[in-house]
């Protein structure tokens, strides 16, 4: 059977509209805005952090970053919103230790955060520093240590709610020096910072950017910041480390995640993103000026890095005897 040229040329035109047809379908990523959750209320660093990498992801990518806050069930309702929201790259969530530590936390999550999200990288860290009111005898953490050992039960140390980093780093701290200092719970760590402040308790762990100025001001005395490195905002205030003791950096840190099942171009292309306004000039200089220090890694790192928190933290809150919720 004769083929005409006619009839190959019509063949060729027809293939090359269903394809066109199909690259029309299939929009290059992100086609419309991507909402970015917040398990957290407006206001403070954290929202900070989020709307100014939301900010900067917008102006690389020609779409809108939403800022979306969904505070609620101590940040597990934004996570739960992203664990079950459409797998397609639209939604991604900003989320801080509650990640590794819900599981140990509470009995009953809707949402598995090993299994339902996607680590896409962490984005930065905020330093505690371990304080102490001004009345307490101790110049260096080993003085506050020494005093503690040789007094179990009579120091205590605030924080800002059962099971948050101003709740875990002391614990931490008490597991591996093998002290008993005696927890006094407030309702967020301002109260907390305030009660220090007030000689209602003793000892408290907290992020530098907040209780820097009570430092400064001689209200508050520091002993040593929790990380590998000194804060910029207190340069002549050791690390623990350099304090001697080893094992007690907890510093605040901050990741975003999408859905599980986002296919893995777009998984990609948001890393890429990231990466990218997290290593800007502009970002970098607006964040360090609130005491937020950006960082980034890989997918892979950031998955590695939640477990492995996991893990370090479920022995100290067995043996701090806190029953998940």
């Amino acid at each position: 059977m004769k083929i005409s040229v006619r009839t190959v040329l019509c063949g060729m035109l027809a293939t090359a509209a269903i394809g066109a047809g199909g690259m029309a379908a299939a929009q290059p990523y992100p086609a419309k805005a991507i909402r970015m959750i917040f398990p957290f209320p407006p206001g403070g660093p954290t929202d900070l952090l989020g709307r100014a990498i939301a900010q900067k992801m917008s102006d690389q990518i020609g779409q809108q970053v939403v800022a979306d806050n969904r505070p609620g069930a101590g940040g597990n309702l934004g996570l739960e919103l992203a664990a079950k929201s459409p797998a397609d790259g639209y939604t991604i969530v900003l989320t801080s230790p509650l990640i590794a530590l819900g599981p140990l936390l509470y009995s009953k999550l809707n949402y598995d955060p090993f299994k339902d999200l996607q680590p896409l990288s962490l984005v930065a860290t905020i330093q505690n520093v371990l304080l102490v009111h001004p009345s307490v005898p101790a110049k260096t953490l080993k003085d506050l240590i020494q005093i503690a050992s040789k007094s179990p039960g009579k120091l205590s140390y605030g924080s800002g709610g059962v099971g948050t980093t101003t709740h875990l780093a002391p614990e931490l701290m008490k597991s591996l020096t093998k002290t008993n200092i005696v927890h006094v719970p407030y309702k967020g760590s301002g109260l907390a910072l305030i009660g220090l402040m007030g000689g209602d308790v003793d000892v408290l762990i907290m992020a530098v950017p907040a209780s820097a100025p009570q430092v400064q001001s001689g209200k508050v005395r520091a002993l040593a910041v929790l990380s590998d490195k000194r804060a910029v905002a207190l340069p002549n205030v050791p690390t623990t480390k350099e304090a001697g003791f080893e094992g007690l950096e907890v510093p605040i840190w901050y990741g975003i995640l999408t859905t599980t099942g986002t296919p893995k171009d777009i998984v990609a292309r948001l890393h890429t993103e990231l990466v990218k306004a997290l290593t800007s000039a502009e970002l970098k200089e607006r964040l360090t000026s609130a005491g937020i220090e950006p960082m980034n890694s890989t997918p892979e790192q950031f998955a590695a890095f939640i477990r492995s928190e996991n893990t370090r933290f479920a022995k100290v809150i067995k043996d701090a005897g806190i029953k998940p919720e």
